[in-house]
């Protein structure tokens, strides 16, 4: 995860996990300090950082409805901090993509095979950041794992997203 020296948080505080009511529903923390983003749509503000230990390389504040951002917490991160509803955790949410930031996984998985890698550089940042909410936007480590392989196969066949 790409982390700027100096660089100050947005949010860092101890937070409670909470789940929406009924039958699946999402654990998430409220980030109430945070105002929506009027020119993103429904108001998303996209972070990284960690969640206790656990390094989050990108993320979108949702709203609530209220103009109250959450951030989701799946089940793969709460496995990893050993955490469900009720607990408290520690935050740490910095703005992401400030500037055109690849994360340190994509970055990685695209450098082993380099015309992959040439191919995603020769996009424009729009073009990347679309690239990159659609892979992190998944709510499961598998699908963000089969979008990662379907963007490196479609950039070496020449069949660009």
């Amino acid at each position: 995860m790409v982390q700027k020296i100096n660089e100050c948080p947005l949010v860092e505080r101890t937070a409670t996990l909470e789940k929406f009511e009924g039958k699946g529903g999402w654990t998430f923390i409220r980030i109430p300090e945070l105002p929506p983003d009027p020119e993103a749509v429904f108001g998303a503000v996209r972070v990284r950082g960690f969640i206790d230990h656990y390094p989050i390389a990108y993320a979108l504040l949702q709203s609530m409805g209220n103009g109250t951002l959450f951030l989701s917490v799946n089940a793969a991160i709460r496995k990893a901090i050993k955490s469900k509803a009720g607990d408290k955790v520690r935050i740490v949410l910095y703005r992401a993509f400030a500037t055109m930031e690849i994360p340190e996984e994509l970055n990685l998985c695209l450098q082993d095979e380099p015309q992959a890698y040439k191919g995603f550089m020769l996009f424009d940042d729009r073009e990347k950041r679309r690239i990159i909410e659609w892979i992190y936007g998944a709510k499961k480590e598998e699908i963000k794992i089969d979008r990662i392989a379907q963007l490196l196969n479609d950039l070496m066949t020449k069949n660009h997203m």
